[in-house]
């Protein structure tokens, strides 16, 4: 079995798997196993991630046109308030 070391893709565990079905060893499928399931949830966290990130962006857009809005509100306000004189 040869370590490629952190950076792995699950294709790459999942070919390993099938190496172990080839030669009949099997004495490292377990630990193949828990990696294919720990490469899965960090593919899942991270599609996560991007669904929050999406979520953030579009929140902050509504937000920034509502303190725009609320921006030319008070500068309406401020414009019909008296002037003061000298």
């Amino acid at each position: 079995m040869k370590y490629y070391g952190t950076n792995r893709y699950i294709c790459t565990v999942l070919d390993s798997m099938r190496d172990c079905s080839k030669t009949k060893n099997y004495s490292y499928l377990d630990g193949l196993i828990e990696e294919a399931q720990h490469l899965g949830s960090a593919m899942e966290d991270a599609l996560q991630d991007q669904r929050d990130v999406k979520e953030l962006r579009e929140e902050r857009s509504k937000l920034k046109q509502e303190v725009n809005k609320l921006e030319q509100k008070v500068k309406a306000h401020k414009e019909q308030l008296p002037k003061k004189g000298k």
